[in-house]
């Protein structure tokens, strides 16, 4: 499966989008044997300098599991050895009161290969007392500065952040500019995962984007890739099934096999992110298209535009039997039609082929988006 999934941000390459997130004073390397079937394994939440040890030993005494060391960095790295070359991609999700500390663990980071992830999701009283964890997110401007700092290691940066706490889209955008690489979202809602906040990120930023939050089934997990997650993660879901992953990878590995689009977005009209504009008739009559565009700052006319061009030369470009003679007005694959299906018969289009100009299609369109002018 390691050649069926494209997926790398900077020198860290997956072998499939499924996650084990990271979970203080349980995800060390002896955790990690459950899991050979994961992409990305975060080891920690590891607190790095003395105002977060001691914090963690705080935590500790009222009973919760940390990870506590006098040499911590003597700790990450011992655990990196022991799990580096092991055919996942691996993260050390960290804590510090300044920036020192995730310098010197970003660069311990690069030097396995692993991404260093910033924990500005510790929502723990003892943590937001000295400005750690979630407190972080509260000034952006400082965080993003940390983010550039830290990102002159040449280290693969992480932040994992909860929804919900700040303007989620203001925080990515100026993140993104400060060099960030990925944003692990805690996607926490009222009953369960609000997609609604994945969704709102892949369309006003190009992060990677890992979703987390009450993924626990193959159904959930789907939910969360047609948001617009690139990846999903699981914590304390895994601990409980540690089976749950090898059910994830299995799950998504078929996915992609079958349409080489895992994380195919909904169509527009059922609450698609932008990239489903792909799927869309022309902007014709009164339908949801409008309002993506008019969100994506992109005219119908342009819009149209777009699409046609892209199809000449293709076999997306003719479509005798569909409703308006071209199938890059096509919808989902998912969705039955024989006006199509007669189509992708007439020009030997089998399904995957089909998806797979689809999602060319999709970042054609994405390209003419200004995501800085998306309106969320």
């Amino acid at each position: 499966m390691s050649d069926l999934f494209d997926l790398k941000v900077g020198y860290v390459t997956f072998k499939n989008p499924v996650a084990v997130a990271s979970m203080a004073g349980v995800t060390d390397s002896d955790f990690f044997g459950n899991f050979p079937d994961a992409g990305l394994y975060f080891l920690g939440g590891y607190s790095l300098d003395e105002a977060t040890m001691d914090a963690s030993r705080e935590m500790v005494r009222r009973g919760r599991k940390e990870f506590v060391s006098d040499d911590i960095f003597a700790l990450i790295e011992s655990e990196l050895k022991k799990v580096s070359g092991k055919g996942v991609a691996i993260g050390i999700n960290v804590r510090a009161t300044s920036p020192e500390p995730f310098i010197r663990a970003a660069e311990l980071a690069k030097k396995y290969g692993a991404i260093l992830e910033i924990n500005g999701h510790c929502r723990q009283e003892e943590m937001g007392a000295i400005n750690a964890g979630e407190a972080m997110l509260k000034d952006r401007i400082a965080l993003a500065r940390l983010v550039s700092e830290v990102k002159k290691t040449g280290a693969v940066i992480s932040l994992k952040m909860r929804s919900g706490i700040v303007d989620d889209v203001k925080l990515a955008r100026i993140l993104e500019k400060a060099g960030l690489d990925i944003l692990h979202v805690d996607a926490m809602g009222v009953k369960g995962a609000n997609l609604n906040v994945i969704k709102k990120l892949r369309d006003s930023t190009s992060l990677f984007i890992i979703g987390n939050n009450s993924i626990t089934n193959y159904e959930t997990a789907q939910a969360m890739y047609s948001a617009g997650a690139d990846m999903i993660s699981v914590a304390r879901a895994a601990m409980a099934n540690p089976k749950l992953i090898k059910g994830l990878v299995s799950y998504t590995g078929d996915q992609q096999k079958q349409t080489g689009w895992y994380n195919a977005p909904s169509h527009i009209c059922r609450g698609g992110d932008l990239r489903g504009l792909t799927w869309c008739c022309p902007p014709i009559k009164e339908c949801p298209v409008h309002g993506a565009l008019a969100r994506a700052n992109l005219s119908p006319e342009k819009f149209a535009r777009i699409k046609l061009k892209f199809g000449e030369g293709t076999k997306l470009e003719k479509g005798s039997t569909t409703c308006f003679g071209s199938m890059v007005w096509c919808c989902k694959f998912n969705k039955p039609c024989y006006l199509r299906e007669d189509s992708m018969a007439e020009n030997k289009l089998d399904y995957k082929e089909y998806t797979a100009l689809k999602k060319k299609l999709s970042e054609e369109i994405i390209r003419n988006i200004d995501k800085e002018k998306v309106v969320t």
